[in-house]
């Protein structure tokens, strides 16, 4: 090879060293950014939590903390939890009121045996506690994604369930639900959500229509028409159980109002 040959090899060898840098740069680059938009809230979207302290939020302290970045509700067998209490968000001074929303989150159970849920549009009373409607949760096999209400009217939709609630005529101040299809099979619903490890619920509501998913999945389709018993509005939070010692935690709480 003669010295020109030789020097243009060297000069193509590092051109070609140069290019491979500038591209492995590049999809560093690219990957940094796709981690940052993974952290982003959703256009129309506002944080509920900020990752680090229960800023925004009221509730027992003796129950509630922030532990590994996420919302964290624990009871003992030295620290029970004396009935059903609740972690209530806050709007500056007073309790943030919700209507018509679209929440999302991402929940754990970190024990053997859990109940939990988030409420919303529900009504706050002393020292914590809340009732109204509940887009439940457990580390259980049956109750996960059904629409309860706290302190009111029971489960309202089983898993799987698409209902319509209404003024029982035969009993008054009483409700009749009536089951008018499926949204899909409990079991199946059931088998894909994580023991043990984190699952994405969304809630929807709009006017007296209420939707519950987890992991992706509908859980249950609820039109609410006992006028005097279905809450336009009322506070967010998020429930920790009476009973067995358990562990719950939630991250990425966000929310988006709807017309």
């Amino acid at each position: 090879m003669t010295r020109r040959g030789r020097y243009g090899y060297k000069v193509a060898m590092k051109n070609n060293m140069c290019i491979a840098s500038l591209l492995a740069l590049a999809i560093v680059a690219q990957l940094a950014t796709a981690v940052v938009q993974a952290q982003d809230v959703e256009p129309g979207f506002k944080s509920l939590f900020n990752g680090q302290d229960l800023s925004g939020w009221a509730g027992r302290s003796n129950h509630w903390s922030v532990q590994e970045g996420a919302i964290t509700g624990i009871t003992t067998t030295e620290n029970p939890a004396k009935g059903n209490n609740f972690l209530i968000a806050r709007d500056g001074a007073k309790d943030l009121v919700v209507d018509n929303f679209e929440l999302r989150l991402s929940y754990r159970f970190s024990s053997v045996w859990g109940n939990s849920g988030i409420q919303y549009r529900s009504a706050a009373f002393d020292n914590y506690v809340v009732r109204g409607y509940q887009a439940d949760m457990e580390a259980g096999p049956t109750h996960s994604g059904i629409l309860y209400e706290e302190g009111g009217r029971g489960i309202l939709a089983k898993r799987g369930e698409k209902v319509i609630i209404r003024e029982n005529a035969d009993k008054p101040g009483k409700h009749k639900v009536e089951v008018v299809g499926s949204v899909g099979d409990t079991k199946a619903i059931q088998a894909g959500i994580k023991a043990g490890d984190w699952n994405d619920y969304v809630v929807i509501v709009q006017g007296n229509h209420l939707q519950h998913f987890i992991n992706g999945k509908q859980t249950v389709d609820v039109i609410d028409e006992q006028a005097s018993k279905a809450a336009k509005s009322g506070v967010l939070a998020l429930q920790i159980h009476a009973g067995q010692p358990m562990k719950i935690q939630f991250k990425n709480i966000r929310i988006k109002q709807l017309p």
